[in-house]
């Protein structure tokens, strides 16, 4: 196969299996342009690129039971979803410092996979479907199968160079778990509280209520073991510790921060704003000036986040005076929300990354 090697050398350009060094699939202007577009929205930080050029890109389509993979052209596999499927893809892989597996996010079937890998020390890109999907469409690709879409994925990981997703170590993984769980047991105790309201007859108030008492307890459960995972994790701790100084942050969005945001601390301030979805983007063209929305990111990161503002623009002097400043000048309250959301991602990334606790100044700065 001529993706596989023993050559541990990096290429400066990305090669096709053909030798070449731009996708065949894409014309020399097309592929210039592209890669300005790349620069410039790396630049702008819409967009999160690696500068290490992978010589080889594994394409896989993850589904609930089986694993479509591209290695290029010519070569594709199609395994189980499961440890004997990934045991046969690992045999395949002969250079692991050169070779990188690219998947979609699937809504948690990557995500055995995708520790797998890591486990084993391959790069991993999980990237976001809508991202590829567009792209396939520009190449011109409107059919779309399992054996299609990786494929694509793989031309896109040639093309778009998508920045390896950050391992997460076994306490990480439980806590992200932990934390997605408790906020699934939020959300429904609050439908229950909305049915509550609603109803009338006494047997079906009683078989609410204890329905919420439920709620109640396994939150609580959930929350013990969400303590019981930091305070065994030393590295963990402290960077917990660290984002409680900021007054509006508690237990549950300093978890949320460490185990979904691994990145916290190693981007910049506006890579880390795009990749929660809090920054605003332009909707311009000619003398037609939109209004700057958000979209996109993590939306369990960015809803714990609202929560938390929501208690910093209260409890926080700086940022509830940069909240007051903006709805004085005429911002909705929604903006002014979203503005100090945008902040606060600032300010906890730029703790993280000097090792500082809270302190006014980052309000400053931010």
């Amino acid at each position: 196969m001529m993706w596989q090697t023993d050559n541990p050398q990096v290429l400066k350009k990305p090669l096709e299996s053909d030798g070449r060094h731009i996708s065949p699939h894409l014309t020399r202007t097309v592929a210039r342009n592209l890669r300005f577009r790349i620069y410039k929205a790396e630049k702008l930080g819409t967009i999160i690129v690696t500068k290490i050029i992978y010589k080889f890109n594994i394409g896989i389509d993850v589904s609930k039971k089986k694993l479509d993979i591209s290695f290029n052209n010519n070569e594709t596999a199609c395994y189980n979803n499961d440890l004997k499927g990934f045991k046969q893809l690992l045999k395949l892989v002969s250079n692991k410092q050169t070779t990188r597996v690219v998947m979609e996010a699937t809504g948690g079937y990557e995500r055995p996979l995708a520790h797998f890998l890591q486990d084993h020390d391959i790069a991993v890109s999980v990237v976001n479907a809508k991202r590829v999907r567009d792209y396939a469409k520009a190449l011109g690709k409107l059919a779309k199968t399992d054996k299609i879409d990786s494929h694509v994925i793989r031309l896109f990981s040639e093309a778009i160079n998508p920045r390896t997703s950050e391992k997460l170590t076994e306490s990480q993984q439980s806590l992200n778990s932990l934390t997605l769980r408790r906020s699934q047991l939020v959300k429904q105790r609050a439908m229950e509280k909305q049915h509550f309201e609603t109803v009338t007859n006494k047997d079906t108030k009683g078989s609410i209520n204890r329905s919420l008492k439920f709620f109640d307890k396994e939150i609580e459960r959930v929350e013990e073991k969400i303590s019981e995972i930091i305070e065994l994790n030393l590295a963990i701790k402290e960077k917990v510790n660290l984002l409680a100084t900021f007054k509006g942050i508690g237990l549950v969005t300093s978890a949320t921060l460490v185990s979904d945001l691994p990145e916290l601390g190693t981007l910049s301030n506006k890579e880390m704003s795009a990749l929660v979805g809090v920054a605003p983007f332009c909707r311009d063209s000619g003398t037609m000036r939109g209004k700057k929305t958000i979209w996109g990111g993590r939306a369990h990161v960015r809803s714990e986040l609202y929560m938390a503002t929501l208690s910093a623009v209260r409890y926080n002097p700086t940022i509830k005076e940069f909240y007051d400043r903006l709805v004085s000048k005429g911002k909705p309250k929604k903006t002014a929300l979203v503005a100090c959301m945008r902040k606060l991602v600032i300010i906890t990334n730029s703790m993280i990354r000097n090792n500082m606790e809270w302190n006014p100044n980052h309000g400053k700065l931010a």
